[in-house]
């Protein structure tokens, strides 16, 4: 399988470090692009002890830096240290606790359609350019429904997106009731134009459980899920926000277009209410406002669905996406009701 940016892949030192944990040796290699947060992860992959629960002694002289430091500028003191920390059960947790990612209500956004060159940073940091291919590597994608030729792709996101989350894991309301307005009917209009893959931020086995809940697989609506993608598809990136060190992770539509070549920038859109999730991708992205409060009449009257639809169709007409200004679409959308 072709994966992107082969020619920009430039070979990295590797750090081979060993550490002592619970009376047994591990090894771990790392890559001088990795961040000390890619350690804690891989430690926490090897003893199933979480990052909060971690004490590394010996790698570094002091305190250990932060999360977002470069290992290739750690003043490493040896390659053995000592790892402290209790592993974390393998029983199922609240969903708000099984999470090893950042709170996906988290309202603390970022947009990077209007900074080119801050997406540039990502886009060349050579830690994100290998981990786009090592998730390629890794997924394995389960199509629910074949792919249709000529279709653009939708990469629509769940959690507050199409889907008030927190009274459906409480259970204080019904699915049905849980769901943006207009859900079904959004899905069945751009269908006919658009194969739906859905990418969520949260854990494959909640991530099922709310896709049958919602009726949109395993139902008789007229429109398919073609695939799938949950939280393992996704990777931490590091950056600055307002002069402060911010991380947080992304959706990198390479990954999907690496294992379908029929789709790339020229015919995605990528739906989600978090504009950092497409800080790789940020032409590709369109931010709807956050669903939240399905309870309220208010939230019931929500329209935003309806206007997606509408602009959604519109563009599918347009032979390259590349051309398009998502984060205007509502202005599009009037001037369309005007003419």
């Amino acid at each position: 399988m072709a994966t992107a940016q082969e020619d920009e892949i430039i070979p990295e030192t590797k750090i081979p470090l060993t550490f002592k944990w619970s009376g047994r040796e591990y090894k771990v290699d790392l890559l001088g692009s990795d961040r000390v947060y890619d350690l804690k992860t891989s430690l926490m992959s090897l003893t199933k002890v979480p990052p909060e629960r971690q004490k590394i002694l010996g790698l570094v002289k002091g305190k250990l830096p932060p999360d977002q430091e470069r290992i290739a500028d750690l003043r490493i003191a040896g390659k053995s240290f000592t790892l402290i920390g209790t592993p974390e059960g393998d029983e199922i947790k609240d969903p708000s606790k099984l999470e090893f990612l950042p709170d996906v209500v988290n309202d603390l956004d970022v947009d990077f359609a209007d900074n080119p060159a801050a997406a540039a940073v990502y886009k060349n940091d050579l830690r994100n350019i290998r981990k786009v291919r090592e998730a390629t590597e890794k997924l394995q994608i389960n199509i629910i429904h074949p792919l249709r030729d000529g279709k653009r792709l939708l990469v629509l996101d769940i959690d507050y997106t199409i889907l008030d989350t927190k009274p459906l894991t409480s259970g204080s309301l019904p699915p049905a009731e849980c769901a943006r307005p207009g859900l079904h009917e959004f899905l069945e209009a751009i269908y006919p134009y658009y194969d739906i893959c859905i990418w969520s931020q949260t854990s494959w086995i909640w991530l099922e459980t709310k896709l049958v809940e919602l009726g949109m697989v395993g139902s008789t609506r007229n429109y398919q899920i073609s695939f799938v993608l949950d939280k393992s598809c996704m990777f931490a990136v590091f950056t600055e926000r307002n002069g402060q060190p911010y991380a947080h992770h992304v959706k990198a539509l390479q990954i999907i277009w690496n294992h379908f070549p029929q789709f790339s920038a020229k015919n995605t859109i990528h739906v989600d209410d978090l504009s950092r999730n497409f800080a790789l991708n940020p032409n590709e992205g369109l931010k709807i406002h956050a669903f939240k409060n399905a309870h309220t009449e208010q939230a019931q009257a929500d329209r935003e669905l309806h206007k997606l639809a509408r602009y959604m169709v519109h563009i599918a007409a347009v032979d390259d996406f590349r051309t398009l200004r998502h984060k205007t679409w509502k202005h599009e959308l009037r001037r369309l009701t005007q003419s």
